[in-house]
């Protein structure tokens, strides 16, 4: 049960290097359109574009995609495999955008480093989005390609260890797909380690979520409050344990590397699960990058390449691999 505090930056530079992204960030976002002047389906095709706070994805041409059945139909599963060393294990990743927006495509250079880096292959799950699928559908189908992975997807594969990880919203669904598995059908122990980036556990909003105010480094709190909005479209109360994993039972679940930066409205969602993890018995590191903006890692910034580095140490660490 260890938990790490704030970070050492590579350098001062480092520091300096972030300020200054995060300077001009802000200031690239605020002469686009407030894209919730669109609906979701259009700031999708924006985003993809790069009209967005990211740059378009690059798609691997090694990627190949497995479909699996779900409750709500097929889920697309993008597989990347590492291409210079033996797989050890999976990476299911689930990936951000407020339950509303992004896509299992658009991750593939950093799975594809993480592969590379640990032999672990990657598994994007291309869950259902919010509002046209709202809450519980993406959460259902991350589930489902849990459960696929434990049950059937490891001798698919030809692997035995298994992990998982997400950012932002899909953190969140990281936590609660982990908590499913363990309380439906006893299956969390099945995954050796869980990777969270700047996630959002309490769909409430936390005090920094809250208080953010309109200032965009990525997110601001409108913009929480619309992917809330849209996520729970049908209602369900965002106190729900499966909803904010921040209120759930955390007890025997696999260790955690949580991370985060200061300059992310989400920091006190990622400073209260790390804690609440750990209190819970389980084992949790945190990473506090000074800032670092929501996401961070996705830029290519000094402390970006030391978290991801330091992600990649932490699931070797995990799968008991030297």
């Amino acid at each position: 049960m260890t938990v790490t505090g704030f970070h050492p930056l590579p350098s001062d530079d480092g520091n300096d290097e972030a300020r200054t992204f995060n300077r001009e960030l802000a200031r690239r976002l605020a002469l686009l359109p407030d894209q919730w002047s669109f609906p979701p389906v259009v700031i999708r095709e924006r985003r993809a574009e790069g009209n967005g706070p990211f740059p378009p994805a690059e798609r691997s041409p090694h990627a190949r995609t497995r479909m699996i059945a779900g409750p709500h139909g097929e889920i697309p599963l993008r597989i990347l495999a590492p291409r210079t060393r033996p797989a050890t294990g999976a990476y299911l990743y689930l990936h951000g955008g407020g339950w509303t927006l992004g896509g299992a495509d658009e991750h593939d250079m950093r799975l594809e480093e993480i592969a590379e880096a640990t032999g672990l292959i990657g598994v994007a799950c291309g869950y259902r989005l919010a509002p046209e699928h709202p809450y519980p559908q993406g959460l259902d189908d991350c589930e489902t390609a849990a459960r696929w992975l434990v049950e059937t997807g490891r001798l698919e594969l030809g692997i035995d260890k298994l992990t998982m990880g997400g950012d932002s919203a899909g953190a969140n669904l990281a936590a609660a797909t982990l908590i499913r598995l363990r309380d439906g059908h006893g299956l969390a122990g099945e995954f050796q380690a869980v990777v969270f980036g700047c996630g959002c556990f309490d769909l409430r909003l936390t005090p920094s979520a809250r208080r953010w105010g309109a200032e965009k480094l990525v997110l601001n709190t409108r913009d929480l409050t619309m992917f809330v909005r849209h996520y729970l479209a049908h209602g369900h109360d965002p106190a729900l344990p499966d909803i904010s994993p921040l209120m759930a039972d955390l007890s025997d679940l696999p260790p955690a590397h949580f991370v985060v930066g200061t300059a992310d409205p989400l920091l006190d969602d990622t400073l209260f699960m790390a804690e609440r993890w750990r209190m819970a018995g389980n084992r949790a590191e945190l990473a506090v990058y000074p800032d670092g903006c929501h996401v961070f890692q996705q830029f290519p910034l000094a402390i970006a390449a030391d978290s991801n580095r330091r992600i990649e140490g932490f699931l070797h660490e995990a799968l008991g691999e030297p």
